[in-house]
């Protein structure tokens, strides 16, 4: 199972908000670029990266700033936040990213989704962010009247890199995930499906493996000292 280091940018800053609030709102650094290097020296081998200005804005903010992350690294990077078009995807394809995520505009705009699924083949990684089983857009500002589960199933046998899914009232909340509704999208779909938020521990990890997921993206536990990238990675099966 693959583990995701994230770093959040909002501002130019590294930042976590709880629960995907805005209003609450912690800084862990100044400086993504430096954040990128630190993770990789500790040993992360891919890096997942999250606008936030763009997913409220619903448009790249924070460009200029993910180029330098990604022109600082050579590993892998994932990202979401604000990508809503075509020319938002090809923009970030040609600067380098290897995988976007995609989440408002599979909810609201479904044939988009599927001619930027179509046009990237197993670069779009559909986001599935669930608040009370329904998912969020729009910066997690918004909720749809769709199931987390109905959702990955409407795009099942589209051509996508993975699913990543995340429990926002687990987000930040350092308490462990949901792995009841993540082995329900686990199970509803025959892709690879990445778990994010709640993981406090390294036993977080074991039990997301154990529910059969691809990967994990982890933050505020990494940023918190709850445990090391290495100490991640081996609880994953990585090392």
């Amino acid at each position: 199972m693959e583990l995701w280091p994230a770093i959040d940018i909002r501002g130019g800053k590294c930042v976590r908000l709880l629960q995907g609030d805005y209003e609450r709102e912690t800084v862990f650094g100044e400086d993504p670029v430096a954040l990128v290097q630190q993770f990789i020296s500790e040993g992360a081998e891919q890096i997942h990266i999250v606008d936030l200005d763009g997913a409220k804005e619903g448009r790249p903010v924070q460009l200029k700033t993910i180029e330098r992350m990604v022109d600082s690294c050579a590993v892998p990077i994932q990202l979401g936040g604000g990508i809503r078009s075509l020319d938002t995807v090809r923009a970030y394809v040609d600067a380098g990213i290897q995988r976007l995520v995609v989440g408002s505009v599979a909810v609201e705009q479904p044939q988009l989704f599927e001619s930027l699924v179509d046009s990237f083949p197993n670069k779009i990684v559909l986001g599935l962010d669930a608040r009370n089983g329904r998912v969020a857009t729009r910066g997690w500002v918004e909720t749809s009247h769709l199931t987390s589960v109905a959702l990955a199933q409407k795009y099942a046998h589209a051509p996508l890199a993975a699913i990543v899914y995340t429990d926002i009232a687990k987000d930040g909340m350092m308490d462990g995930p949901n792995l009841i509704s993540l082995r329900e999208v686990i199970m509803a779909v025959d892709l690879p499906v990445v778990a994010s938020g709640g993981i406090a521990r390294e036993a977080d990890i074991k039990a997301v493996v154990e529910c059969g997921a691809a990967g994990c993206i982890v933050g505020r536990a990494l940023y918190e000292g709850a445990f090391t990238i290495a100490q991640a990675r081996k609880a994953a099966g990585e090392l």
